[in-house]
This record gives structure tokens, C-alpha cells and sequence, in this order.
């Protein structure tokens, strides 16, 4: 944002600073390097979506492999690709969306919510813990962003993140557990490269 007086800015950046629990980003680091110490991280997520009166509206079974900033997301026949730079959207049917990483930052995906680094777009703070799980609450810096508030339970042992509530603008809900995570997958770089020859020919690219 930008600033008129140095002042300011100064009394704008202590405010964000003081918005940023110190015991809930002691935590939230402990994840975040674990994951960019991994060579290869492979996740199976359960997402549970809810109205905003509660009613489940249907469950989906994730597989997402992530190696840095590079992710491949698999849920049925649809796909998503990202090479770090751009981000592919194959809908599993007939169309694939292109876009950039920097024109996905409006949403949360489950790459974003597994990394671990929300310094630059959260404040946040810690609800609870006890010796086995903490519970922090994240709110976005951007209030243009699509959701309200996303709380997460972290399991302390393992410094991994165990389960996500994600509430958007709508009050709808998105409960994300984490069945299986390994953090020493084996995963190639090719599998991160969008491959036109992997999909039907009669798929159109939307950019």
C-alpha cells in the first residue's frame, strides 16, 4: 500500500506487525520449512464443502504433488498443472485454463494452504494448543481475497498441517483434512510440465 508520509508508513507497518501472534509464527515456520526442506511432498486432502447453513454439498478426494514452488492436483478426470510460473486448469472434460501464479492470488489452493508461508498475505494468531495440536486463525491482509478467515489445526509432533475450515465471502464453508502426507516422495521434474499430448485432441486452451 502505498504511503504519503514516512510516519505513516511506519505506524501502518508496526500495526500489520503487531497483527502476527509470534507463538502462532513460530508455529506456522515449523511447517513452512519443513516443507522447502522436502525434496518431494505427496498429500491425499478430503474437502468437505457446506453451505452457509451447514448442509454438506459433497466430498472430493485430492491427490496433490508438490516439489518447491511446482504442484500437480488431481481430483477424478480434472487436473491442475503448475510449473511455478503458470498454472494449467484441465476441467476433465473439454476445456484447459491458463493463467499465471501472480493471477491465482485472489484464491487459496491446497498447494497455498500446505506451504506453509502466509507471512507476506495473513495476519494471524493462535486460538489453542497443548502438547499434540495447535489451532491458529489466519485472515487475509487483501480483503479483496475470496474468503474471510481460514483456521488451522497443525499436529505439533510432526509440524504438518492436520486440518483447514476455509470461510468464504458467502459464509460457505470448506473443511480440508489431511488423510496421508509424505514428505520424502520421489517425484520427477517432468511430471510439473504441461504436456498438450497427454490430453484429448479436442480440448481447447483458454488463456
Amino acid at each position: 500500500m502505498k504511503q504519503l508520509l514516512i510516519l505513516a508508513a511506519a505506524l501502518s507497518f508496526s500495526n500489520v506487525q503487531a497483527q502476527k501472534d509470534p507463538q502462532a509464527k513460530a508455529l506456522l515456520d515449523q511447517m513452512g520449512a519443513k516443507v522447502k526442506q522436502a525434496k518431494g511432498i505427496l498429500v491425499n486432502i478430503q474437502l468437505i464443502s457446506k453451505n452457509n447453513t451447514g448442509k454438506a454439498l459433497g466430498t472430493k478426494i485430492i491427490n496433490l504433488k508438490m516439489k518447491g514452488d511446482k504442484y500437480l492436483l488431481q481430483q477424478g478426470a480434472m487436473e491442475i498443472v503448475c510449473d511455478g510460473a503458470t498454472i494449467y486448469n484441465f476441467d476433465g472434460v473439454s476445456s484447459i485454463s491458463k493463467s499465471t501464479v501472480a493471477e491465482s492470488d485472489q484464491t487459496l489452493s491446497p498447494q497455498k494452504l500446505l506451504s506453509g508461508n502466509y507471512d507476506k498475505d495473513f495476519n494471524f494468531k493462535l486460538l489453542s494448543q497443548d502438547g499434540a495440536k495447535a489451532t491458529i486463525e489466519l485472515s487475509p491482509i487483501d480483503k479483496r481475497k475470496n474468503f474471510q478467515k481460514v483456521t488451522l489445526i497443525l499436529d505439533k509432533v510432526k509440524s504438518a498441517l492436520s486440518s483447514a475450515t476455509i470461510l468464504d465471502k458467502s459464509n460457505n464453508i470448506t473443511d480440508v483434512k489431511v488423510v496421508s502426507i509424505n514428505y520424502a516422495a520421489s517425484l520427477q521434474d517432468k511430471l510439473f510440465q504441461f504436456n498438450r499430448a497427454k490430453y484429448p485432441k479436442n480440448v481447447e486452451i483458454f488463456d
